[in-house]
């Protein structure tokens, strides 16, 4: 197996035809915006591919709101008060506008300006691939060969517009961590979602990222191709609701079905994480929050807030919803001395939060992952990990015989509703996403 691993990692790594493999760092300016197709050219044979790609996020990785406001408002801003950061921040492109990156148009313009780095992560980008320069992969790792030759992970295509040729890496997950595994300035793992899929159960079953986000249906993937099994490029996760809903199974229960009325009752809720190959949330964490509400509801239809128990685990102040403030490091960017910063959490205090805290150079929470010299807890949800979350209750004095029913809600934001208020961030990307629910109850009687 040793032999087989050097061999891979030889194949993936060295030079191809005895040329260099340019890639990282090593892309900037290194070619033209001319010598990659626009989508366009691609739509006039696979129109449905074309049009699933259009509705992803690879095509509004730069054109996206947030990602907009994040990099010209915060990393920009933040580079240009320290120059040192201008190589990791003109790096924000070689994912988000790997056109622009290659053609060294760092910073690109404003998507306004409707340049060709609003293209995204576009067909052409993918598919002139032609090997991984890193091993793991990490920070636009892929060696890129625009022309006629278009890679793929089909053998035997035909095409009357380019050549195609099969690539081994297009099958594989490490194509995904390219991008989706990500170094900073302080060598910190800012994203590492294709290395947590690769320590988790779904590596070992060869169960990989596309049959995920590009699930196989039968269709043409070109207009003059047969009927085949072809990959959708939906891309869909962490910003699509259905995606997102039911990622995460909720059951609940009472340690005691009938209590009397001036009892202390115990409700536990079992979270399991059923559906992602990674851990949940990935990608983006400093930005995303995913927190579990739980309420009572009395005989008189009365609403009660029940704070989560206690673990008493390092760093388990940061998974408990509380109202102080955080992201102070953002004031460097925007120009705001002695900035106080804004909401940690911005969800009502006691709720338990599943996440991995991002900290700066000063120990203070941060949503600049640029800016992120360690990180705190990691309480997010791994693949098929189940969590236990127990909510203990001293039943009000007042509290009515009769039924009393308990609701879990475990919510998901893709940005923290603070820091998305306070960047004027449109409202959609804080919106709360429901990822499941679980109801229970309790009698009581006096």
């Amino acid at each position: 197996m040793k032999i087989m691993s050097i061999f891979l990692i030889f194949c993936i790594v060295m030079p191809i035809l005895g040329q260099p493999l340019p890639h990282g760092e090593a892309l900037k300016g290194r070619w033209k915006y001319s010598d990659f197709e626009k989508p366009e050219v691609c739509k006039s044979c696979h129109v449905d591919i074309y049009q699933q790609w259009t509705q992803s996020m690879m095509s509004q990785s730069y054109t996206h709101h947030w990602d907009e406001i994040e990099y010209f408002d915060l990393a920009v801003a933040h580079a240009e008060k320290v120059p040192s950061l201008k190589d990791a921040v003109d790096g924000c492109n070689g994912c988000h506008a790997p056109l622009a990156y290659m053609a060294g148009d760092v910073p690109p313009p404003r998507p306004a300006a409707n340049s060709r780095a609003n293209e995204g992560v576009s067909c052409d980008v993918c598919h002139t691939i032609r090997a991984i320069g890193s091993d793991p992969p990490v920070n636009f790792s892929y060696v890129a060969s625009p022309g006629r030759v278009k890679y793929g992970a089909k053998p035997g295509l035909k095409s009357p517009h380019h050549d195609t040729e099969m690539l081994d890496i297009y099958t594989q997950t490490e194509f995904c961590g390219n991008c989706h595994n990500e170094k900073n300035p302080y060598d910190i793992w800012v994203k590492s979602t294709q290395l947590e899929w690769k320590e988790g159960p779904y590596a070992e079953q060869g169960v990989t990222c596309m049959q995920c986000h590009m699930p196989k249906a039968l269709g043409k993937n070109a207009t003059m191709a047969k009927e085949d099994m072809v990959a959708q490029h939906l891309f869909h996760g962490a910003h699509d609701p259905g995606k997102v809903a039911g990622t995460v199974e909720i059951r609940m229960h009472p340690e005691e079905r009938e209590v009397p009325y001036d009892a202390t009752v115990a409700i536990k809720v079992q979270l399991f994480n059923a559906k992602t190959g990674h851990k949940f949330p990935s990608g983006s964490v400093e930005d995303r929050i995913l927190w579990l509400h739980v309420t009572a509801v009395d005989a008189n239809g009365k609403e009660y807030h029940l704070p989560v128990d206690k673990k008493d685990f390092d760093g388990e102040a940061y998974t408990i919803a509380s109202d102080e403030l955080a992201y102070q490091d953002m004031g460097v960017p925007r120009g705001i001395a002695n900035f106080a910063g804004v909401g940690r959490d911005g969800v009502p205090v006691g709720d338990r939060i599943f996440r991995m805290p991002y900290l700066d150079p000063e120990g203070r929470m941060t949503i600049m992952q640029w800016n992120t010299k360690s990180l705190g807890v990691d309480y997010r949800i791994g693949p098929r990990e189940t969590k236990i979350e127990t909510y203990t209750w001293q039943l009000p004095d007042d509290i009515p015989v009769g039924k009393i029913t308990f609701k879990a809600q475990l919510n998901y934001q893709k940005l923290v509703k603070p820091v998305a208020d306070f960047l004027n961030v449109p409202a959609d990307e804080s919106e709360i996403m429901v990822v499941n629910t679980a109801t229970t109850y309790i009698e009581v009687y006096e």
